[in-house]
């Protein structure tokens, strides 16, 4: 078996290209233990997840990534949030039921992909890719072709029982600094990549993965980064939001419903305020009695 939740990263040493490849158990377990996902949306969030971890992999800095689908379908909105020591959560809404069989176009109808990086220093960049391609890999490899200009395949497997849920894929990419003469070599080593299987891509490790796909070629495995879920929520998070709507606002909230439920759509917490717990998170926080601000 292999060492679940790693990305490994690693570059061919006579070629112009690097690759990625990510496997993932126990993070998309925690992702789908948080909410009744129905088979096409478990599919979907699998999908962006191990898409959201490539693509972290590819920043050069310190910060956040977000990578969310929105569109008219019964899916309005499914969305992961990364980071650079990947850290991963995301979520998905929907409405009514869903085909069995739904894919990408299916769920989400007429939409987009809108990729967000938020650098801890620097400015915030975002882009918006249309939903043209038959897949989420295919939206990406476009999206790649568009901002960045570089040769870019994506292969993304997931598996969705409910028990023992995976999910992994790989990213070849052309390094900035080769020419078209390189393309050639891209598409060699692509068309190697294409004969994975997704049985192997869930159970074997990485170095025989590799092994079987590019026996012929010089590949340098570097050391793996560990995957994990992670959510940000917290309750200090929930006393901020209160203290923005206002004393007044919440002991009616506390009135009518006996007390204040904040639950979080990622990881599934609940965190609750009652009477007393409310008193005491503004008077500690030196609100007067009514306070509207925002």
């Amino acid at each position: 078996m292999t060492q679940q939740d790693q990305l490994h990263r690693y570059l061919f040493e006579h070629h112009q290209v690097r690759g990625e490849l990510v496997q993932l158990q126990q993070t998309y377990a925690q992702m789908l233990d948080a909410q009744s996902y129905p088979a096409p949306i478990r599919q979907l969030l699998g999908e962006l997840l191990v898409a959201t971890s490539l693509l972290t992999a590819t920043l050069k800095f310190e910060g956040s990534i977000t990578v969310q689908l929105q569109g008219k379908g019964p899916v309005q909105l499914a969305v992961i949030n990364g980071d650079h020591r990947q850290q991963l959560r995301g979520v998905a809404r929907w409405e009514g039921d869903l085909p069995a069989e739904a894919k990408l176009h299916q769920l989400i109808g007429d939409g987009f992909m809108v990729i967000t990086i938020q650098p801890l220093q620097g400015e915030r960049y975002q882009g918006i890719v249309a939903l043209s391609g038959d897949s989420l890999a295919a939206c990406l490899e476009e999206y790649f072709a568009q901002s960045e200009q570089l040769a870019t395949r994506i292969w993304i497997h997931t598996n969705t029982q409910l028990d023992a849920p995976q999910a992994a894929g790989m990213l070849l990419q052309a390094l900035p600094a080769s020419h078209d003469e390189h393309q050639h070599d891209f598409e060699h080593l692509a068309t190697l990549t294409d004969t994975i299987k997704c049985e192997e891509l869930f159970n074997l490790p990485a170095e025989e993965i590799l092994y079987r796909l590019y026996h012929e070629e010089e590949v340098r495995l570097f050391d793996p980064q560990s995957v994990c879920f992670r959510c940000t929520c917290s309750r200090e998070r929930c006393a901020d939001a209160l203290l923005q709507i206002g004393e007044t606002e919440a002991n009616s909230i506390v009135a009518e419903q006996g007390e204040i439920d904040m639950h979080c759509d990622y990881c599934g917490s609940h965190y609750r305020f009652d009477a007393v717990d409310v008193q005491a998170l503004f008077h500690a926080n030196g609100h007067p009695t009514d306070n509207h601000t925002h």
